[in-house]
């Protein structure tokens, strides 16, 4: 039977299964909760546990840590597994792990809690965006990705100051304990509208390294290590550039990037599906384009906020062209194995960004962070207009629409846009 529309005849539009989407794009909120709730609650957690402010950010370092180190071996083991499961699972492990946090009165254990978090994160990102697009038809697949990743925009956005509004208000670890039952709801949620996809059999599962060796997957990895490396540079030392432009307000300019990452997100989900590369390169030449302006323009506050609204924008959709590139290139089937490879390199940015910004920041000051960071933006640019042919087309695989549910092997079917069999 066969959705048609009653004017031309042609197929209608497969509707997005959004409570799906939106259980997906909540997992991704709560993770980023999870990982970044400690950095605004360092002054409250450290008489708590006895320790200097420094320690207590090591609990987001061990996360981060966690989370790079796991990715890939986890999602390794349980890729044989079905997928509903494992996501049920990484978010009641989220769960645990966010309640020993509210209970414990050890540093140590909760260390060993945030471990146990990171490790669950980093096998929650590496499966999300492929749950994703077996969810969708292939020319779809940008929009449902742009909704799920939407949930990271709205945790720095709304999330991480809500949450700590409400340490502030009843106790920093009511707010790890209200996480920890949001995890317990979502992974009740989760099992009701996202559907049960079966893990790869034996046979059908691809080394790593050889989903590794795709054309278009190196590429793709690149541009995500170069784009961090220099976001990372800037984003870590914000309040000391701030200060160097004479502006004394760090709250407003994060809130200003925050906001602009919404509007960033939603334009790439409008654009996405059509025009994939081309949006890209325009996110990638404006995050150059406010480097320079920002090198060029000390002491000068408004031009700085501007320069922030411009960042966020282009930033904030940058993640999910990203993501969905990678998908193209390695296919939904082995999508989970393709993003757990992108979840430990964007990690290793992170961190190596913030390295390299703290550097540059001691060694020739804040003026110094936008001609750090542009080199790397310009790589990541570069590679993406190279990458063309097989990591970022003119015109994307069109490929197998809808994985059904439940089903894996030569005996399983996708479901065409329109049709239903």
């Amino acid at each position: 039977m066969s959705t048609v529309s009653p004017v031309k005849g042609t197929p209608l539009p497969t509707p997005l299964p959004w409570p799906g989407l939106l259980a997906l794009s909540a997992a991704a909120f709560t993770a980023v909760m999870t990982e970044l709730l400690p950095a605004g609650l360092l002054s409250v957690m450290a008489p708590a546990f006895g320790v200097s402010e420094a320690r207590v950010g090591f609990l987001v370092t061990g996360y981060a840590a966690a989370s790079f180190l796991a990715a890939i071996p986890l999602t390794a083991v349980l890729r044989g597994l079905p997928r509903r499961p494992v996501l049920i699972g990484t978010l009641l492990g989220l769960a645990c792990a966010d309640a020993l946090v509210a209970v414990s009165s050890s540093y140590a254990l909760t260390f060993m809690a945030r471990l146990l978090a990171g490790a669950m994160g980093g096998t929650l990102w590496a499966m999300l965006v492929g749950y994703a697009a077996r969810m969708v038809p292939a020319g779809r697949r940008g929009r449902a990705i742009a909704i799920v990743l939407a949930g990271i925009t709205l945790a720095l956005a709304l999330g991480v100051p809500a949450g700590t509004a409400l340490a502030g208000a009843l106790g920093w670890r009511t707010a790890f304990g209200a996480l920890a039952g949001l995890a317990v709801l979502l992974a009740l949620f989760a099992r009701w509208s996202v559907p049960g996809f079966p893990g790869e059999p034996p046979y059908a599962r691809l080394p790593l390294i050889r989903v590794a060796a795709r054309r278009g997957i190196r590429p793709v990895l690149s541009v995500t290590l170069f784009l961090l490396l220099g976001h990372q540079v800037m984003y870590t030392y914000v309040a000391p550039f701030a200060a160097h432009m004479g502006f004394a307000h760090t709250g407003l300019l994060l809130a200003v990037f925050g906001s602009a990452t919404v509007v960033g997100i939603w334009i790439t989900g409008v654009l996405i599906d059509r025009h994939l590369r081309t949006t890209l390169l325009a996110a990638l030449s404006s995050l150059a384009a406010v480097l320079v302006v920002l090198g060029l323009s000390a002491g000068a506050p408004a031009v700085l906020i501007g320069a922030v609204a411009v960042w966020g924008v282009a930033f904030g959709g940058a993640p999910t062209l990203i993501q969905t590139a990678l998908v193209d290139a390695s296919g939904p089937a082995d999508a989970d194995v393709a993003t757990s490879l992108q979840t430990t390199v964007y990690n290793a940015g992170i961190a190596a960004g913030s390295l390299a910004g703290g550097l540059a920041l001691d060694g020739m000051g804040p003026g110094a962070l936008p001609w750090t960071a542009l080199p790397l933006v310009a790589v990541s640019l570069a590679v993406a207009i190279v990458g063309r042919r097989y990591a970022f087309p003119a015109v994307r695989p069109s490929g197998p629409a809808v994985e059904s549910p439940g089903r894996s092997g030569p005996a399983a079917r996708t479901v065409r846009p329109g049709v239903m069999r």
